[in-house]
């Protein structure tokens, strides 16, 4: 009997023990496939109702992007299901409807649809698929909205609008150049427009509906950037960011509607605002600041001059919508953080996430968070940068690729960037410079690459590898760069200007001969991206900076990535390199999307780029 006590006594004790162990063991070496880490999920695009009941969002639930609504019970219910997915959504002001904009393979042709909210219904509502239409601005009775579109000839966009019972589509502003409608006054009489000149230089305007008069708002002389128009409940003012002042930085604004008298709300900000926001009563404002690359965000009460509680998280928002019941949505994200949207009570200062997207399986306590730096550049210029390490560095070479951002004047910013972790993981350093000509750091410093002076950024990128090779990091047999759009630029200048500075490249939807690229993006594109890189008249010096003609000093393997259907830097420039390099013998790697446009949308597709991606930078920097 008490043998046969002990023996059970022994199997319990046994059995709890069991319950306790970690059956995955302590090997901490493994890390999930790239093909895993590429299926991390994310939550953007949110939006939310005046009474805080309805969220809306796009996910990576699906193949492709697609709009979300959240249930009571907090569930994403889809309601789109465009086998292309959606490129945008905007709500009515009782969150009753949406028009969404989708677009076929890449295209950004997008055509106009009403989508019911609750159910998901879908009515479309234009078939011009050479057109492409623009985000739109509703009444407040759901009877009308304003919108962009280049229906008229393919080049200038104008202010039409549709009446949604009728159907009908009207030219409201018959103007050249790019113009769009942007707000509309609470009685509906004006119309808040915009038109832009260049990605450095806008302008926006009152458009009286009845009479058609327009009145600029935004006077000014040279290049000036006034964006994040909020009108007031009572349409006599607007709160706004704007760079129009002596040192050019991007500030917190407000404009009287009437005497078009701009005043600062801060003169002091070393930093760049990013974006304003005004509730819709009027209010409460929030704004956010882009302190070299990291966001800090700002709530204030307008009737009582109080400063608000802010969120306690460090990371990069965006997406703000405020309510009517004293909050906000935003969403969030972190180099080891997915984006989710998550929502704060200013009143109660009670912080909710309400979206969690999957991680995979893959355990977040893996990622790591990159140092910021600065490095000087060929004529003592400092560029920030953000350096990335594996976990456990000690010091010594390892194989590095430098990230090169799009734009050209984007910023790279610290945020949630899968394929980083990954390549952390796997023993690979990441340097992701903002060289000139990246915004985020006042006008001046945004200017300092236009035009003649293009081949300045590249050296910036260049001495960005000489500041890792000199500081023990790296050498030109593991170093690597990649980038998208006007990064795929970077890359193929970088590996013509410095070929022996760099092992492998891969190049994503880049520039390849500005000529070329000129004449065949489409026409409603053409006249801001002259501003940045020069006139087509101009044709020697850009072919000057052309990679295409200095293909023969390529020596470091190369990989070309592009879709065909893309519309902002068509697939001749992939073909123009993938021909040359082949022609001269040289091994050149490619991927060409029948289905993509100017990005890679589509999950499965991402799955086998990412995947080459790795396999590619593994043969050639790890040795």
């Amino acid at each position: 009997m008490r043998a046969a006590l002990i023996a059970s006594l022994s199997l319990l004790i046994a059995a709890s023990n069991l319950c306790g162990m970690d059956l995955f063991g302590s090997d901490s070496t493994y890390v999930p496939d790239i093909e895993t880490f590429m299926q991390i999920g994310w939550v953007s695009d949110g939006s939310i109702s005046p009474d805080g009941k309805t969220v809306l969002f796009t996910a990576s639930f699906t193949e492709a992007n697609q709009i979300f609504r959240l249930t009571d019970d907090g569930w994403p219910y889809q309601l789109t299901m465009f086998k292309d997915g959606i490129e945008w959504y905007s709500p009515s002001y009782d969150f009753k409807y949406a028009i969404v904009g989708a677009a076929v393979g890449g295209n950004e042709d997008a055509q106009l649809y009403l989508m019911d909210v609750e159910t998901g219904r879908i009515k479309r509502l234009t078939n011009s698929p050479e057109v492409r239409y623009g985000y739109p601005v509703w009444t407040r009775d759901n009877r009308t909205i304003f919108f962009r579109s280049n229906k008229t000839n393919g080049k200038d966009f104008q202010v039409w609008k549709i009446d949604l019972l009728s159907g009908g589509e009207t030219l409201v502003q018959d103007k050249p150049g790019y113009n769009g409608s942007a707000g509309l006054s609470r009685d509906g009489k004006y119309l808040l427009t915009y038109t832009y000149n260049s990605n450095v230089d806008n302008n926006y305007f009152i458009y009286d509906l009845e009479t058609g008069k327009e009145t600029l708002l935004t006077p000014h002389d040279g290049n000036a950037t006034f964006n994040s128009f909020n009108l007031t409940p009572d349409a006599r003012t607007a709160y706004l960011i704007t760079n129009y002042n002596d040192d050019g930085i991007t500030r917190l604004a407000k404009i009287d509607i009437a005497t078009q008298k701009l005043e600062f709300l801060d003169n002091d900000s070393k930093w760049d605002y990013e974006g304003c926001i005004l509730s819709d009563d009027g209010r409460y404002l929030g704004w956010k600041v882009n302190e070299d690359g990291y966001t800090k965000i700002y709530l204030k009460d307008l009737q009582t001059g109080e400063m608000l509680p802010t969120p306690p998280l460090d990371g990069m928002y965006g997406g703000e919508w405020m309510t009517e019941v004293g909050s906000f949505l935003f969403a969030f994200n972190s180099p080891t953080k997915a984006p989710d949207l998550w929502t704060w009570d200013w009143k109660t200062q009670e912080l909710k996430q309400i979206t969690h997207s999957t991680y995979a399986g893959i355990d977040p306590s893996l990622f790591r968070e990159p140092r910021l730096i600065h490095y000087k550049s060929f004529d003592g210029l400092e560029i920030p940068a953000f350096l990335f390490l594996p976990p456990g560095y000690n010091g010594g070479k390892i194989p590095f690729i430098i990230h090169a951002h799009g734009g050209p004047e984007g910023q790279y910013r610290p945020s949630f960037t899968r394929h980083f972790q990954y390549l952390m993981l796997n023993g690979y350093g990441i340097l992701a410079p903002n060289p000139r000509g990246s915004e985020g750091y006042g006008r001046d410093y945004m200017a300092l690459d236009n035009y003649k002076l293009r081949l300045n950024s590249i050296k910036d990128y260049a001495w960005g590898a000489k500041w890792l090779i000199q500081n023990g990091y790296t050498d030109e047999s593991m170093l690597g760069i990649k980038g998208a759009s006007y990064g795929g630029y970077v890359v193929m200048a970088s590996l013509t200007e410095y070929p022996s500075l760099y092992r492998a490249g891969i190049d994503q939807v880049g520039i390849a001969n500005f000529v070329t690229f000129l004449e065949n993006t489409r026409p409603y594109r053409r006249a801001l991206r002259e501003a940045e890189y020069g006139p087509l008249s101009d044709s020697i010096f850009l072919a000057s900076i052309s990679p295409i003609h200095k293909v023969n000093k390529i020596k470091a393997a190369l990989m070309v990535v592009h879709g065909e259907n893309d519309p902002r830097v068509p697939v001749g420039e992939a073909r123009q390199i993938i021909e040359a390099m082949q022609a001269r013998g040289a091994e050149v790697d490619s991927l060409i999307f029948p289905d993509e446009g100017h990005g890679i949308g589509k999950l499965s597709n991402r799955l086998k780029y990412y995947r080459k991606m790795v396999d590619f930078f593994d043969k050639y920097l790890k040795q």
